[in-house]
């Protein structure tokens, strides 16, 4: 009798668990939440993170702050979100470097890029973009392939850090093309683009959306994108396949990710309500403005895509010789 009263009281607490989860569900968010950007202000994943987070607050009721957390190429910001409190109110903007790039980098990382999140869904996907100060003579990848080989070395080009993908990009293209630059890493793409515009460094690959208000003043040139084909939202921006180098095919994402162990009845609002607002008129105009192209899928895919991408990024790692400076 006393077995079958304890087995009672065994079942009878874990329905009540799951009745407590299922009613803190619903009644999320109670309080503000606050969005991890593992990078400076004023660049890509800092943009898209408060254009997220300010439709996500009014969305949810609560207020989302943007937490910049900086540094390591988004390895201090990402582990700061993987050892949260897995209740919903940490999330992560995530993307490749910190997901899927310093892991073949590095080899070893203080968190664990596919079993320490619970993704929410991609946001944004985007070619690199190569720009070059106006001083540069270059208005086409065969431009700065001619000039790199007859004055080996004396082109520099910036990163927002060691192992970044505009790194990973220049590294590639110096490999394929067998031409000489000099990497100058930063502390992230804002620091970045600032030297380049200055004309302290010559060429970056970056994120549209980070290049475009310069571009539009005329203080930056577009070269080229990464992709293997042009991008719909830069059409007359050339590939740098069509250089010569068909396999050329380098694609930077964004997503947001909460702690793994999250609910996944939080799991689904954040994902229900970050799709409706990636349908918003003006959300879609914001990006269209950047160069962004909003790009979705369910927790599921997202997953899977992460596990793809980590797999895709070693190989690009290995092809193009970089490594941590």
């Amino acid at each position: 009798m006393k077995r079958v009263m304890r087995g009672a009281a065994v079942v009878l607490a874990g329905v009540l668990v799951v009745v407590a989860t299922g009613a803190a569900a619903q009644s999320y968010p109670v309080k503000p939440i606050r969005l991890i950007v593992p990078y400076p202000p004023a660049g890509a994943t800092d943009i898209l993170g408060r254009i997220i987070g300010q439709k996500l607050g009014e969305s949810l009721g609560q207020q989302v702050v943007i937490e910049n957390r900086p540094g390591a190429s988004g390895i201090i910001g990402a582990d700061l979100a993987a050892k949260a409190a897995p209740d919903g109110y940490s999330l992560l903007v995530g993307q490749a470097a910190n997901l899927a790039i310093n892991i073949s980098l590095m080899g070893k990382l203080p968190y664990d890029p596919v079993k320490d999140f619970a993704p929410v869904t991609l946001v944004a996907a985007t070619p690199n973009l190569l720009v070059v100060h106006p001083s540069l003579p270059v208005r086409s990848v065969q431009d700065l392939i001619a000039l790199a080989k007859a004055k080996p070395g004396a082109i520099n080009y910036a990163s927002a850090g060691s192992g970044s993908p505009g790194h990973l990009a220049a590294e590639l293209l110096k490999k394929t093309a067998k031409i000489d630059m000099v990497h100058i890493p930063y502390k992230g793409a804002a620091p970045a683009l600032t030297d380049v515009v200055a004309g302290q460094a010559s060429l970056y690959f970056t994120s549209p959306i980070s290049a475009q208000p310069f571009v539009k003043s005329g203080r930056l040139r577009m070269v080229a994108v990464t992709s293997a084909k042009r991008s719909p939202s830069l059409p007359d921006v050339p590939a740098v396949a069509e250089a010569g180098f068909p396999e050329f095919d380098l694609t930077s994402w964004w997503g947001i990710l909460a702690p793994a162990g999250v609910a996944r009845d939080i799991i689904e609002r954040l994902h229900g309500e970050t799709i409706r607002i990636l349908n918003l008129t003006d959300v879609k105009q914001r990006y269209a403005s950047l160069g962004a192209d909003a790009v979705t899928n369910t927790p599921e895919q997202f997953a899977a895509y992460i596990k793809s991408e980590i797999a895709k990024w070693a190989k690009v790692v290995k092809d193009s010789g970089a490594r941590l400076d």
